[in-house]
């Protein structure tokens, strides 16, 4: 049996062609295939805008800033996620604060949310940052309702979910990053994610107002419109201190050829987890399927009591599962500066069992048979 990784992604000749037909173009970036992209990723996803950018910690970081938070201002999210997470509050030298997760979904607990904001006054926190964990959506709506009730903008981490939904009070399904109830979205184009562009980013908005916040701080805060003065064609206005956060064409190239198949994608890694769940209901507890909700599966999580001793064994089997994630508030970084706020215990909880099973779209039937052979062999 060959090696069998946790995540991997699919080139396609389509995705070839795409990616040299740009190459042998007229542009390399800050070209068109960029602004095809951005337009149908929005449609994708059903918001209004969309800004590409090299990666989805550079669209957290944007995202922080054009919702304007300050130094020393405070923002919520999960531990169990990755660090960009909250290093994006960070970077703006905010304060990341850490709610619980459920148990059983693994997301960011709306309850905890709620316990730590009713501890502080109103006006102590100035957002939340939800992460759509292994693919499954966070109930935006119900976010929604307790943000407006605190001031609370929202930053949706969608990274691991393009193409999840879930269904709200009106019975419309919602998909992920479509900025309905949250101001804005983030994905990740990274290898292992359902759209792999090699690294890349998009961020997707329904404010007019916060896309061209966004747009201008991707490319250094340059800007052509608006301007105070105008001295001729070659002529520019810095507006604000921003970055370089730009895509390349080439790389939208393939993230648009990709787009293309996510929904296909996304009902196989469907099938996938089906398959996993047929074999360990009763067995292993995985990750829990909220009603109304579609889980885009970037990840298979599964939880063991010997969680150290299955991964060995796992890789000494050529499957080379992974852990999602060490809580973040327990990394060296995070611990030096110190943390005070809510209860993780379920967080430090799942994190002691949790195990990412192989999980993507060309995992073939047989080696997912292999794979949950030697779960169940070695699994306490």
């Amino acid at each position: 049996m060959k090696n069998i990784p946790y995540g991997r992604q699919n080139i396609t000749q389509e995705d070839l062609n795409a990616v040299t037909e740009t190459l042998q173009g007229d542009f390399l970036t800050q070209g068109p295939k960029v602004q095809e992209f951005e337009q149908k990723f929005a449609e994708y996803v059903g918001a209004k805008y969309a800004v590409a950018v090299t990666n989805a910690t550079a669209g957290l970081h944007i995202a922080v800033l054009a919702l304007n938070l300050k130094p020393g201002e405070r923002v919520i999210t999960t531990p169990i996620t990755f660090a960009a997470s909250a290093n994006c509050v960070r970077y703006a030298k905010g304060e990341v604060w850490f709610a619980d997760i459920d148990p059983d979904t693994y997301l960011l607990s709306i309850d905890s949310v709620r316990s730590l904001l009713n501890s502080k006054p109103k006006g102590f926190f100035k957002g939340i940052i939800p992460v759509d964990f292994a693919g499954l959506p966070v109930d935006a709506e119900e976010y929604r309702k307790l943000a407006d009730e605190y001031g609370l903008w929202i930053i949706e981490d969608a990274c691991h979910a393009p193409g999840g939904s879930f269904t709200d009070s009106q019975l419309v399904e919602q998909r992920c990053g479509n900025g309905v109830y949250t101001d804005i979205g983030v994905f990740s184009f990274h290898p292992v994610k359902h759209i792999a562009c090699g690294e890349g980013g998009m961020l997707t908005t329904n404010s007019k107002t916060l896309y061209e916040k966004l747009a201008l701080l991707r490319t250094h805060g340059i800007t052509k419109e608006n301007m105070a003065e105008d001295h001729g064609g070659w002529f520019y206005e810095m507006k604000e201190l921003g970055f370089n956060y730009r895509l390349t064409d080439f790389q939208s190239a393939l993230g648009i050829s990709q787009l293309a198949r996510n929904d296909a994608g996304v009902k196989t890694r469907n099938q996938i987890a089906d398959r996993y769940k047929k074999a360990f209901e009763g067995k292993i507890k995985f990750q829990a399927l909220p009603n109304g909700q579609i889980n885009a599966h970037h990840l298979f999580v599964i939880e063991v009591n010997n969680r150290k001793e299955l991964y060995d064994r796992l890789r000494e089997n050529k499957i080379f599962a992974q852990i999602h994630y060490i809580p973040v508030h327990t990394l060296p970084y995070y611990k030096n500066i110190g943390y005070q706020g809510a209860d993780l215990t379920n967080a430090e909880a799942y994190y002691a069992r949790c195990i990412s099973l192989p999980m993507y779209p060309t995992l073939t039937l047989e080696e997912q048979e292999y794979v949950i052979n030697k779960v169940l062999a070695y699994a306490k």
